[in-house]
């Protein structure tokens, strides 16, 4: 509907402008214009040109001003360890300054302390990595925030969104210590934090929209939908596939990179992302939802007396499917955890279970956790008598599984490579098998497709300056990466150094992408490598040994201002390459430790010591 000269208050000039202006706008625009017209109103402005009649103007879209006056600027902060608080946070921010906000989006990593007794509105969006532990990027302004030095913040409003995984003991701990400490020093929180299991969309978007209605836009809140939140937190704006919506690509290979006699199997597997519209950058992951091993699935019914084909609804109303369907494709049946435990209580009265959760049997209730599936469970505890209804309607969603992507966007277009190690093992009389890995290794044949999302990372790239030095440790599949990163840098031709430190057990039967890496250093794309394979000599070695012995020139190229990527087994490798580097510090740098733990965190800080461990 067009506006019209002689039936409005505006003269022609100002009906075609508006006339002009109008269509252009979104939904989200016109509510931010109609409540910026109503708050001048309120405030005695007059809003209308001074030879208009003197009637009153109706808004575009008819809306209540704010109900409190708050303050235009925000700062949004996050630490990520994977990528989904950072992608959460942009999307935050996307939503406050589409209301008019004035938004400072940071990592916690490049945020100056200084600032925060400046600040009136924060969020905070931050996972837990490992123990309850912060991710790298937060590490800093973790112990700032909870030392003598933290101010006092009694001018602060915040809110904290808090990423985790219940199958943790101290499960959103990061989050929750920011929590309390903000209101140790005084601030008062715009909404309570939200604590986000795997599945975090909901949750996430209850969140977005909680602290834009406390921020006085309760029309902005509706705008904050799922599938919105999860395209955000996984990939680039240009393609239809996210997270929420995940791409189903074609693998295209399907290799066992181990030789014959070896103890491991890795696969190396190449799929196709033509048409999808997705990209990536080295550095990043690719999330793929599995499949539960069929076996487990039909043990599980028959152990609890169910009919396979018995109907069971999915989470959130997406209907329903049969049970062996369920179990098989859409609810995770191999790890449990203590929310689950307490849900099944509920449901069955069991006394032994609900014995195991009382206070003092923690370390008995960790280790069952840690041992045991779905099937110990219910035959452990005699849950035959559950409906399959009533235990699918307590089970978690299966949640991705991500892998470091080992191929370079430059070099394979529309392609993605991964480097994936089977897990299988026995315990308790049966047959062990990791979800995802089994499956690719097991029932994924080239010409079937994979539902697959680019999780970005950007706490694990390659320097801006191509010309920087790197070294790249990761054992194992923690190769993956580094491959990449060496692809990469050939067809960018980049000038900088490149070196590499790789373990695995054997070296004939375990030297992943060894042809590889050989043609990288013999066309000088690879500077240098150093291998330590374990199982070779009577004595282990492990990389950190061979980063000892190269200590003076890992010290120079550092003075050099080189990079350094861990990439791997968080739990045990990754502290043991962090206490070596420290260490060529004190040897080689005549630093205290003390000096050393700060030098390895201003390290963090500038972006130049990266992680990808998990």
């Amino acid at each position: 509907m067009e506006l019209q000269a002689n039936n409005s208050p505006f003269t022609q000039e100002q009906t075609e402008l508006l006339n002009r202006l109008l269509p252009t706008l979104s939904q989200t625009q016109l509510i931010w214009l109609s409540g910026y017209f109503t708050a001048k109103q309120s405030a005695g402005t007059q809003v209308v040109s001074s030879d208009a009649p003197s009637s009153s103007v109706s808004p575009v879209i008819e809306t209540s001003a704010p109900a409190a006056a708050v303050s235009k600027d925000i700062t949004v902060l996050f630490g990520s360890q994977t990528g989904n608080s950072s992608g959460l946070a942009k999307k935050m921010t996307k939503k406050l300054e589409e209301q008019g906000f004035q938004v400072n989006l940071s990592s916690m990593s490049d945020f100056k302390t200084n600032q925060l007794k400046k600040l009136q509105n924060l969020l905070i969006v931050v996972s837990t990595h490992g123990e309850g532990e912060p991710p790298d990027s937060a590490i800093a302004f973790h112990e700032f925030l909870n030392s003598k030095r933290a101010p006092k913040l009694e001018q602060l409003k915040y809110s904290v969104l808090a990423l985790g995984d219940t199958s943790y003991e101290f499960f959103c701990q990061t989050g929750k210590d920011f929590d309390t400490r903000l209101e140790e020093l005084g601030a008062s929180r715009l909404t309570p934090r939200i604590d986000c299991d795997v599945d975090f969309e909901e949750p996430a978007a209850d969140w977005m929209s909680q602290v834009l209605e406390s921020l006085g836009e309760k029309s902005a809140a509706n705008l904050v939908s799922v599938s919105s939140v999860g395209a955000a937190a996984s990939v680039s704006a240009e393609s239809e596939y996210s997270r929420s919506n995940p791409f189903h690509a074609e693998v295209l290979e399907n290799l066992n990179l181990n030789g014959r006699g070896s103890d491991r199997e890795t696969r190396h597997l190449e799929l196709s992302l033509e048409g999808s519209g997705l990209t990536y950058q080295a550095g990043d992951s690719l999330g793929i939802y599995p499949q539960n091993h069929p076996q487990l699935v039909e043990d599980i019914i028959s152990a609890s007396g169910w009919n396979a084909e018995e109907l069971v609804p999915l989470s959130k109303n997406k209907g329903e499917v049969s049970l062996r369907e369920a179990l098989r494709s859409h609810y995770e049946i191999t790890v449990l955890t203590k929310p689950l435990l307490e849900q099944i209580v509920k449901i069955t009265a069991n006394a032994e279970l609900r014995k195991l959760l009382e206070p003092g049997n923690e370390q008995q209730l960790r280790s069952y956790i840690s041992e045991h599936d779905l099937l110990d469970l219910i035959q452990d505890y005699k849950l035959e008598g559950v409906s399959a209804k009533d235990l699918v309607s307590v089970l978690r969603k299966v949640p991705a599984r991500l892998y470091s992507i080992a191929s370079s966007p430059s070099a394979y277009p529309d392609e993605v490579h991964l480097t994936v190690r089977t897990v299988r093992y026995e315990h308790k009389g049966r047959n062990r098998y990791g979800v995802c890995s089994t499956q690719l290794a097991e029932r994924i044949q080239p010409g079937e497709t994979l539902p697959v999302f680019i999780q970005q990372n950007d706490g694990f790239k390659l320097p801006d300056n191509p010309d920087a030095p790197i070294i790249m440790i990761g054992p194992g599949t923690g190769v993956a990466p580094f491959r990449a990163f060496l692809g990469e840098r050939e067809e960018s031709g980049s000038e900088g150094k490149n070196w590499l430190f790789y373990g695995d057990q054997h070296f004939a039967t375990d030297f992943l992408y060894q042809v590889e890496w050989q043609r990288w250093l013999a066309d000088g794309i690879l500077t240098n490598m150093d291998v330590a394979f374990s199982r070779d000599t009577d004595q282990k070695v492990y990389v950190q040994h061979r980063m000892q012995e190269r200590s003076r020139e890992i010290y120079e190229w550092l003075q050099e201002g080189a990079y350094i990527y861990v990439c791997g087994d968080e739990k045990k490798m990754a502290h043991d390459v962090h206490s070596t580097l420290a260490a060529i510090l004190v040897q080689e740098g005549g630093m205290t430790m003390e000096q050393a733990t700060d030098y390895l965190i201003e390290l963090q800080q500038q972006k130049r010591y990266q992680r990808d461990v998990y």
